[in-house]
């Protein structure tokens, strides 16, 4: 359990630390950032696969679980509430007492005081993932022929923010890589499962039968004259 502690008058907000009453060690602003970036996750991982059970036309109601879902709205939520933890875990960094970052590190990490190109490949991926949201929110506006290839772009924000995942340094101390971390375990896993779900997705629109192409019907003055020529 984290209790705050109070600081001397004069220390400024940023300064602030929570204390483990466990006695392991103060909490710090990294370690929240942290704990939402795998909330973030989490809700990316729910999004993309809603997506991809979406796009094979899965019907709740007539498979599992039987019941009526609004599939959509749960993609849509998923994709709001992924995009407001995306935003905050970085912006919490700001609050740390350990590191300092500024506004500028956070929007713009290429010059950032730790980890400054595995940050840029979180920065990309947040704002893929602000152009996909937003679209979606506008896609009758846009059109489904150019609002579906702008969507696309979900693979890319998934291999940015994969990367930045896995080898990012959870408490920006440059400390080595750790695989087996129980963090980085849960990340893996969720990385791993979207892998499968988009293989298995391939894999079942490779055997669906091509579309069929319907012929347009001729203008009514060319049937009537047809029809003429035909009696």
């Amino acid at each position: 359990m984290a209790t705050r502690v109070a600081q001397p008058h004069g220390v400024a907000a940023s300064q602030c630390t929570w204390h483990d009453t466990s006695g392991e060690r103060p909490l710090d602003a990294i370690d929240i950032s942290g704990d939402v970036a795998l909330i973030a996750i989490t809700l990316l991982t729910l999004n993309i696969l809603l997506g991809l059970l979406m796009s094979t036309k899965y019907n709740p109601m007539r498979r599992w679980p039987h019941r009526h879902i609004n599939t959509l709205k749960l993609h849509n939520w998923t994709g709001y509430l992924a995009l407001a933890a995306s935003a905050i875990h970085p912006s919490i960094i700001l609050l740390s007492s350990t590191v300092h970052f500024h506004v500028v590190d956070i929007l713009y990490p290429v010059n950032a005081p730790k980890q400054p190109w595995i940050n840029t490949l979180g920065a990309l991926a947040l704002y893929v993932l602000i152009f996909t949201v937003v679209t979606s929110y506008f896609r009758f506006e846009i059109g489904r022929k150019w609002w579906k290839p702008m969507h696309y772009a979900t693979y890319a924000m998934f291999v940015l923010y994969s990367i930045h995942a896995v080898l990012t340094d959870p408490t920006l101390k440059d400390a080595p890589l750790d695989p087996l971390d129980a963090e980085k375990v849960y990340v893996e896993l969720c990385i791993l499962i979207v892998v499968v779900a988009t293989t298995l997705r391939v894999r079942w629109a490779m055997r669906q039968p091509p579309p069929r192409h319907h012929r347009p019907k001729p203008p009514r003055h060319v049937r009537r004259r047809a029809k003429v020529v035909t009696e």
